[in-house]
């Protein structure tokens, strides 16, 4: 089965924030324990429509199903679950500020496929185009090791409150994309 790379509709969003819940409890356990898995799985995997309506999410679809999901952001939200913020959709400045990589899930059954990697592929270039110097993302443990293998480095390892009280381990990361 082959898993096709293509721009999110509005119409994914419910398949997507299946996808995002399937992951997280299928991932999240090997790095995390069951109340941070079930945090994760309540605050980080609703579908973010202002990535789709601004055309930087994709999907991964094979026979129907999506397999995987993520993309960027020329907004100033950083990661879902990180609370409303007033500046949450301010447009980013692409010459001094660097644009986000949100919410990346890949299906249990589809990991290690070089899903997550096209996805990251499409962020780049297309941030790229619009300006951008710089990726910034903020990650949660069982991505670290995609975005290392990928090429961002570790800016700091932080912590990731949950609205619940949970906290995650979490980890700054950065990419660049001029020079």
């Amino acid at each position: 089965m082959i898993a096709v790379l293509r721009n999110a509709v509005r119409s994914d969003v419910a398949g997507i924030g299946a996808l995002m819940r399937s992951s997280v409890l299928d991932m999240f356990p090997r790095f995390h324990d069951e109340l941070e898995t079930a945090a994760a799985a309540r605050y980080l995997t609703e579908p973010d429509t202002v990535l789709i309506d601004d055309g930087t999410y994709f999907v991964h679809e094979a026979d129907g199903d999506l397999v995987a999901c993520g993309g960027w952001s020329k907004r100033d939200k950083l990661y879902t679950g990180s609370g409303a913020l007033p500046t949450d959709d301010r447009l980013l400045d692409p010459v001094t500020e660097p644009a986000r990589v949100r919410a990346m899930f890949v299906h249990g059954d589809w990991t290690r496929r070089g899903l997550g990697r096209a996805i990251l592929t499409r962020c780049v270039d297309a941030a790229r185009d619009d300006g951008f110097r710089a990726l910034v993302l903020m990650a949660t443990l069982p991505g670290v090791p995609l975005y290392l293998a990928f090429g961002f480095r570790e800016v700091k390892r932080t912590r990731i409150p949950m609205p619940n009280g949970v906290v995650l381990a979490g980890v700054s990361m950065e990419y660049p994309l001029a020079g």
